[in-house]
């Protein structure tokens, strides 16, 4: 959430960078000023009639203890308007102060200045490319083929037990799933992330404080009757640890990675571009997350760009990151990086990870700060990155090595795997 102070104090280049993400924010940036201006009036006006009336209450007790009963009596008719006044006043300004809260909520964070202007993905930046993508061989097949051939994921299955979207693993595609996770976590967990298990679901404050409602409301699955929603991604849960937190600066950074299942209502059939693991209703994901000083904050996520890249090099994939441009940002975010794998069969690139700066947006709302070297409490820069989305990489996996006689497995994955070769 955007700090009312700096929209206050900053109001045309708040306006301006908003529009990078496509969004015309002249209306309720006003609509956030001019309730925050009758927020801090009804305060003061509260605060003077307080004042007085404590003042009253004193002038009451000293002429009871005189003797001035009389005198004393008359004092308090004043009291009962202050009462009245004062209950009329807290109401206006709790009414005023959600109505605030409503407004703000409504309003992405603003990207950061190397943010590249564009509405769709097309006109993301390629700032890095890696990787040689392999020929294949005659009669090479796309993921959805080879998960059939050799009998490793099951989605008619899945679609039985719950519905579309919800794969089945099975076999050596059950065993090299899980040896991704570990594989993932393991070099988290040696790069200096504390690994958490987390709930699977979360309570709406946690939600919000991440930032994924109001945004993402109908986006997620939600059990209505406890009001708790599915996760999207660890990304939530884990950040949501250190809500209403005050750390020591000392302290920072704080670093933290998790594995968990995701989902995601959003998913799409099975069709040209969301076909097999392309996309999915559940699917697992490795994530780390950051808790920063903000004058650390971007070469944090320099570093965080470094470590996937260095994942993706062990795996040996092919692939490119993109610098984001406005219009395809998520709502919290301040910059973010993608990672995509080429996928040979498919003759496309894959999103496998996402890293980005949420700069002071989410903790504003998690209330979610340090104390600095001068005692002074300030928000924290959070951060965070998938190491790695599991369908993607699996797909990218499958289709860049398969060969005549099987998939080979890559090879910083067989000691977990246990085996070299799905054939």
């Amino acid at each position: 959430m955007l700090q009312i102070q700096f929209i206050r104090e900053n109001k045309e280049e708040v306006i301006a960078r908003l529009a990078k993400k496509n969004m015309v924010a002249k209306s309720i940036v006003e609509d956030v000023i001019n309730l925050d201006e009758k927020r801090r009036s009804t305060q003061v006006e509260l605060d003077t009639i307080l004042a007085e009336s404590n003042k009253v209450s004193k002038d009451i007790g000293d002429l009871m203890r005189n003797g001035e009963k009389a005198k004393a009596e008359i004092l308090k008719s004043k009291t009962t308007d202050f009462k009245e006044q004062t209950e009329v006043l807290k109401e206006t300004l709790n009414k005023v102060s959600a109505q605030l809260e409503e407004e703000l909520y409504k309003l992405p964070n603003l990207p950061a200045t190397i943010v590249p202007v564009g509405k769709t993905p097309e006109e993301n930046e390629n700032v890095f490319e890696e990787g040689k993508v392999p020929t294949l061989h005659e009669g090479a097949l796309p993921h959805w083929e080879l998960i059939k051939k050799y009998d490793i994921v099951d989605f008619e299955l899945g679609t039985k037990i719950t519905a579309p979207g919800f794969p089945v693993y099975k076999g050596k595609g059950a065993k090299l799933q899980r040896a991704l996770i570990s594989y993932f976590l393991d070099k988290n967990i040696d790069a200096g992330y504390q690994e958490y298990q987390v709930p699977h679901l979360v309570n709406e404050a946690s939600a919000y404080g991440t930032g994924q409602l109001p945004d993402k409301e109908g986006q997620m699955y939600h059990d209505a009757k406890d009001n708790l929603y599915l996760i999207p991604t660890a990304e939530v849960p884990v950040t949501n640890i250190f809500r209403d937190v005050i750390l020591q600066e000392n302290e920072l950074p704080v670093l933290a990675t998790g594995y968990t299942p995701c989902f995601r209502r959003e998913a799409g059939s099975w069709g040209a571009h969301v076909r097999g693991l392309n996309r999915l209703h559940q699917f697992d994901k490795v994530e780390i997350v950051r808790i920063e000083h903000p004058d650390n904050s971007y070469k944090a996520l320099d570093m965080m760009v470094e470590h996937v890249k260095e994942i993706l090099n062990e795996l040996k994939l092919p692939y490119r990151i993109l610098r984001l441009c406005g219009g395809d940002m998520s709502f919290a975010s301040a910059l973010t990086y993608d990672f995509e794998v080429y996928s040979t069969a498919q003759e496309r690139w894959l999103e496998i990870s996402s890293v980005s700066n949420f700069e002071t947006f989410q903790a504003n709302r998690l209330k979610l700060r340090f104390k600095d070297k001068d005692g002074k409490n300030q928000l924290a820069h959070t951060l965070n990155g998938s190491s790695l989305a599991l369908p993607r990489v699996l797909a990218g996996i499958l289709e860049n090595y398969q060969t005549p006689e099987g998939i080979v497995i890559p090879e910083v994955l067989r000691r977990y795997t246990g085996f070299d070769i799905i054939d």
